[in-house]
């Protein structure tokens, strides 16, 4: 058989190269004889740069940039070449991942976006022409305010009354305090500005940034209720100052299809808006077109004619939840899998989906390495050991 092993990286305890070389040595174990190609993934947080440069090349520039708590950050820009003008990619979370706050200080009420918008401008002063930013794994949740202050460093009007002072101090912002907004959408119109997310989840709601995420990155539910609020507050004067051009009868902004034609769409609800702690309608706001993070990554490594190569497909991911089956890989492959009638099975940490939920996203098969909670101790204390036990299983059912 030939099997393609295309992953994602394992929250925390293994990057995407990592878990698809472990797993590679779990299914030598389980199926010698079987033909394994291994492609890592990613969706627009933690590795997607990576990603990116395996599959396109190109020139990667580093910048410093302030983290999620201001603290100096080395970042990059991915510079490659297109018919159209030098094309940049950024990750979010290299500028404002979770991972550079130390657990006893994580507290989205306090995190800032702004060095994702110093990381923009440097892919914009590198002379890109199209700019594709990686949202996903932030500590932020700020809706892209920090963002949108950092973009603009000599406007006042975009700098004063705590737009880069975290979430919580959203709730304090006037309109005023936006008056440059609209100038900044007009100065980047020529600019093809694409956000790749990690999930399409909308900015607002039961499964927007700050209910279904802020608890991750250190909230109480007291401060994720507040950050609901304080969000819909500053989510409002946005489009309130992008004014009647900018605005649908409902509320919405004229955005962006995929295919690049125009649509009406509430940004409030734009799926894929609440990614990254809002920086997806940030992004939005800005004229972006939101796509999802995997599918991007996707076409930029040929994953369609990989899975088209393969008999069976192996991926997988730290935890296979509700999340996993909204744009992130897992999702991803599973869906070239259907369209090219390859079987596609899943291993990952833990498994939080029912198997209802999995197979209605046309995974074949999902295992998990922490089968019961007391489990969980040694597959974290080694990671890559117990993946690799647990593909070995996997493919002596699977192998034929």
């Amino acid at each position: 058989m030939r099997i393609l092993v295309a992953p994602d990286c394992f929250g925390g305890t293994l990057t995407a190269p990592q878990a698809a070389d472990a797993m590679v040595v779990g299914w030598r174990a389980g199926a010698p004889h079987d033909e394994i190609a291994t492609l890592p993934l990613a969706d627009g947080g933690p590795g997607f740069l990576d990603a990116i440069h395996q599959g396109l090349g190109g020139d990667l520039h580093p910048v410093t940039v302030p983290g999620p708590l201001g603290e100096p950050t080395v970042a990059a820009v991915l510079v490659t070449g297109s018919p159209s003008g030098p094309v940049a990619y950024l990750e979010s979370a290299q500028a404002v991942g979770l991972h550079l706050v130390p657990p006893a200080r994580r507290d989205p009420t306090r995190t800032s976006s702004a060095g994702l918008g110093h990381l923009l401008r440097a892919a914009l002063e590198l002379g890109a022409r199209r700019v594709v930013v990686g949202l996903g794994g932030s500590a932020t949740n700020d809706a892209g305010a920090g963002m949108l202050a950092a973009l603009r460093p000599g406007d006042d009007a975009l700098v004063d009354g705590g737009l880069a002072d975290g979430g919580g101090a959203l709730g304090q912002v006037r309109a005023e305090q936006l008056a440059g907004l609209a100038q900044l959408r007009d100065d980047l119109a020529h600019v093809d500005l694409v956000a790749a997310v990690d999930v399409d989840v909308p900015l607002l709601g039961l499964h927007g940034a700050s209910a279904g995420f802020a608890a991750q990155k250190g909230a109480s539910p007291e401060q994720a209720q507040a950050l609901e609020r304080d969000l819909g507050h500053f989510a409002h004067l946005v489009l309130g100052v992008l004014g009647p051009g900018a605005r649908a009868g409902t509320g919405g902004l004229r955005l962006p299809l995929a295919d690049g034609g125009p649509t009406t769409r509430d940004l409030l609800q734009l799926p894929g808006a609440g990614a990254a702690g809002g920086l997806g309608f940030a992004l939005a706001a800005l004229g972006a077109r939101v796509l999802p993070g995997a599918q991007v990554v996707a076409d930029a490594v040929g994953l369609a004619r990989q899975v088209a190569d393969a008999d069976l497909v192996l991926t997988g991911e730290g935890t296979l939840d509700w999340q996993s089956l909204h744009g992130k890989v897992v999702h991803a492959v599973a869906q070239h899998g259907l369209e090219h009638g390859v079987p596609v099975v899943a291993v990952a940490g833990q498994v939080y989906a029912g198997r209802r939920e999995w197979s209605a996203a046309g995974l074949a098969g999902v295992y998990a390495v922490a089968e019961r909670p007391e489990d969980v101790d040694a597959s974290l204390a080694d990671p890559a050991g117990t993946l690799t036990a647990r593909v070995a299983r996997v493919a002596r059912t699977w192998s034929r």
